[in-house]
């Protein structure tokens, strides 16, 4: 259990932070970004669920509370000590990503299908949930640069790449099951 008792500690007034491990490194580490991103991504959920009910809501709480475990798997290095640990490190594993695919496969199968590109919009909710699937593409993107440098778990790459699939295919959904997309029109305005 995490138990905060103060919320500012002045230990990274000199742009550091700590790591899962103690280790301090620049705010601006590729690790610390990679983190980062998820939490953002976090943030920008708890936006799309202010729009979501049902089963897409428990959906994307499920996803928040993986995004979390993400979070501490990205912050911990020295996979290799795993272990070693103390305690062992919170790591993602495959069955959040085949719990995913599940839904993704599950969603599919009644959405309309894709003709054309389509622009993020229609419903409030499809809005946020095409910014979820930009940001999550971000935090791949980051995350891929982190394991180019540094082994890291290859849960969190695919959990990452799955996911902004998820939030494509629950955009859709959330549009009327496709029927209200917004299509793109190649050179619609070059006239």
């Amino acid at each position: 259990m995490v138990v905060l008792n103060k919320l500012y500690t002045r230990t990274g007034d000199k742009g550091d932070t700590a790591l899962g491990n103690g280790t301090r490194v620049a705010k601006n580490d590729p690790r610390v970004e990679a983190y980062g991103t998820s939490d953002e991504l976090n943030a920008i959920v708890g936006l799309a669920r202010l729009h979501a009910e049902g089963v897409i809501d428990q959906q994307l709480s499920r996803i928040q509370n993986d995004l979390f475990d993400l979070g501490a798997d990205l912050c911990q290095p020295d996979m290799e000590k795993d272990d070693q640990a103390e305690y062992p490190p919170l790591r993602m594993v495959m069955t959040q990503v085949e719990r995913l695919e599940t839904e993704i496969d599950e969603m599919t199968a009644v959405l309309e299908p894709l003709r054309s590109f389509i622009l993020p919009g229609g419903s409030a909710l499809s809005a946020y949930l095409h910014q979820c699937r930009t940001v999550a593409r971000r935090a791949e993107r980051l995350t891929v640069a982190l394991a180019a440098e540094e082994p890291i778990n290859p849960a969190a790459v695919k959990y990452l790449n799955r996911l902004s699939d998820w939030f494509f295919a629950a955009a859709r959904m959330a549009n009327d099951k496709g029927r209200s997309d917004v299509l793109w029109v190649p050179g619609a305005n070059r006239e």
